[in-house]
């Protein structure tokens, strides 16, 4: 028997950090209005809030009595020197905007949210659940001369700041201070870690 580990979140980079890591998951969705966490009270307390909205909104499959299951939501944010929030950008030029901001560095805040749950009487009932977080710094440097090729081979809306630091973005990556899975979106050390505490090894 092996524990399914579910992720919500459409995130690519997270679903390769956990593939690379050979950690079994499937993908679930969520419908958590992220609109309603205001940015405020500093970069911890912000996505600490985004990634328990997102466990409360988790659309869960049909489970199986008795069946065992980790659920893993995270959300991860950027804050410049001067306190500025970054999230996704809304368009181009918010992007251009913020890869400005990234040249004199930022924190990359990543927090997590995993539950262990069991399928009891028709209900997913929670048995234990943890929320961690991690801080890094990234200075990433794109210059204006080649900005536009940049944005051409990035997704940059759908990453916090317009930032991707993996593959094509790794050449732009001046300095990082910390953990490189927390920027890239889970701090996979400390997600190992949470796992294994809670039992998730243990047939696997």
């Amino acid at each position: 028997m092996k524990y399914m580990l579910y992720l919500a979140s459409s995130s690519a980079s997270r679903a390769k950090l956990l593939e690379e890591s050979q950690i079994p998951f499937q993908i679930i969705s969520q419908d958590a209005d992220e609109s309603v966490v205001q940015h405020v009270g500093g970069l911890q307390n912000i996505v600490t809030q985004l990634a328990q909205l997102k466990m409360r909104h988790v659309i869960m499959p049909q489970g199986i009595e008795g069946q065992i299951v980790f659920v893993l939501t995270a959300d991860t944010l950027n804050e410049t020197s001067y306190g500025k929030i970054l999230g996704k950008p809304q368009s181009k030029e918010d992007a251009i905007s913020m890869l400005h901001d990234f040249r004199c560095g930022t924190d990359v805040g990543t927090a997590f949210c995993l539950e262990k749950r069991e399928y009891k009487n028709g209900v997913w009932n929670i048995i234990s659940s943890v929320t961690e977080y991690d801080v890094s710094q990234c200075v990433f440097d794109v210059p204006d001369s080649q900005m536009e090729w940049y944005l051409s081979h990035i997704p940059y809306l759908s990453v916090a700041g317009g930032v991707q630091i993996e593959g094509f973005g790794d050449q732009f990556v001046r300095e990082i201070k910390g953990s490189y899975s927390t920027i890239v979106g889970l701090p996979m050390f400390t997600v190992r870690q949470a796992l294994q505490a809670m039992g998730f090894f243990e047939f696997n």
